[in-house]
């Protein structure tokens, strides 16, 4: 007995039923998060969904093994995922590093896969290409878990090449500067100092990344935290980048966790480049320009009374104070004395310093200093003693205050 077969023609009606079909059930079903530029691959894709037949680069993926480590990067929020989170991570990475257009990924949940995603932008600084606002589609399939992943790039392979270089310049300048020492605390503060002296805070196309910092030489938070962790990164200096908001506020803000001998401190070189806290018009004097410490480590309860760190992810908690730069250079006074403040004033002005500055630890002395020496007018005290080791017969001097961190300023 022989089998029958269909008609030639049939069979072809068939197929273009079935292609059409697919067409119009693709295009009702597939994610509303898809690119908007038709991929006929990803048809072709659909129609072996349709009969349960996953494509053999997912097959593949869903085989390979997870590295837990990369070399040269600490991948902090890579550790704190699981076991399924780590390989779609994986699989983001290698696509993004290659510039891929679209790619696969093994899963389709979208939380999932924005979790992943933001684990990756905060673990990777380098990736500046896909760091600036650029918006993100998936490509999902009906009854699968899998989907395809298109991050949106920002730049041209051309962009990118001089981007490449003038990180690479900062990178080379900051490691000259570092060489000169093997103490962690030290190599942080070159790192802040860098940043704060070669970056102008401007919003701009590129201020959410390094492209920003060491291109353009203008960025917001997002654009210096990135760029202390890219150079501490390659310091062997372990850093977490870290996002969070302003307390009683929605404003947002970016910043650094660094460890140093085993603890860990804030590290926001943004705010470090706020010269304008200075009274009067001493921000508009070249001469005036200077580094503020202040938020080099600093005291973890005053700023987490400003900051706060999403909670997305966990963060180390930070509890030290050790390496508080006032702390570090005995300028911090837990108790307000007069002659204590004066006698840091003097010692400061004989070793060729322009700038005093100090801290209290408590509010109660710090509103002590701030009534005697700046209301009360004490700073003139050590104007008369700037006066006589100089041998000058008058003075201009200028103060700030950052009330938060009860820090006062002297700027002769």
């Amino acid at each position: 007995m022989k089998k029958g077969r269909f008609p030639k023609k049939l069979c072809l009606f068939i197929i273009i039923v079935a292609l059409a079909v697919a067409w119009a059930d693709w295009k009702d079903k597939s994610s509303e998060t898809r690119s908007t530029e038709a991929d006929y691959g990803n048809i072709v894709d659909y129609i072996q969904n349709l009969w349960k037949q996953e494509p053999e680069e997912v097959r593949k993926l869903r085989t390979r093994e997870v590295e837990e480590y990369d070399a040269g990067f600490q991948e902090y929020y890579f550790h704190l995922l699981t076991d399924e989170e780590k390989r779609v991570y994986r699989e983001m990475l290698e696509g993004i590093r290659r510039r891929q257009e679209d790619f696969y990924l093994s899963v389709s949940d979208e939380d999932m896969i924005n979790r992943v995603y933001h684990a990756l932008l905060k673990d990777h600084s380098e990736l500046f290409w896909v760091q600036n606002r650029e918006q993100v589609y998936t490509t999902s399939y009906p009854d699968t878990d899998y989907c395809k992943f298109s991050p949106g790039y920002s730049y041209t392979e051309e962009e990118i090449g001089k981007i490449q270089a003038a990180a690479d310049q900062a990178w080379q300048e900051v490691s000259l500067m570092a060489a000169e020492t093997t103490d962690s605390y030290e190599i942080v503060k070159d790192v802040y100092t860098y940043l704060i002296d070669n970056t102008e805070y401007v919003s701009s196309e590129d201020d959410q990344n390094i492209a920003g910092t060491f291109w353009k030489k203008q960025a917001v938070c997002a654009g210096y935290a990135r760029a202390a962790q890219y150079l501490l990164e390659k310091l062997n200096i372990p850093v977490i980048y870290v996002e969070g908001s302003t307390i009683s506020s929605s404003e947002g803000h970016a910043w650094d966790i660094v460890e140093i001998d085993g603890q860990y401190y804030y590290m926001d070189p943004t705010n470090g480049d706020q010269p304008q806290f200075l009274e009067g018009d001493a921000v508009q004097l070249a001469e005036h320009k200077t580094i503020i410490y202040d938020y080099l480590c600093p005291f973890p309860e005053e700023y987490e009374q400003i900051y706060t760190a999403s909670d997305e992810f966990e963060v180390p908690q930070c509890t030290a104070t050790d390496k508080n730069f006032y702390v570090m250079n005995q300028a911090c006074f837990d108790t307000y004395d007069y002659q204590a403040v004066y006698g840091l004033c003097r010692l400061r002005l004989d070793n060729g310093a322009a700038v005093i500055r100090f801290k209290f630890s408590s509010r109660e002395a710090f509103d002590q200093a701030c009534q005697e020496w700046i209301q009360n007018s004490a700073i003139e005290a050590a104007a008369r003693y700037y006066m006589e080791i100089y041998g000058k017969n008058t003075i201009q001097y200028h103060y700030g205050i950052l009330d938060n961190l009860k820090t006062i300023y002297f700027m002769f």
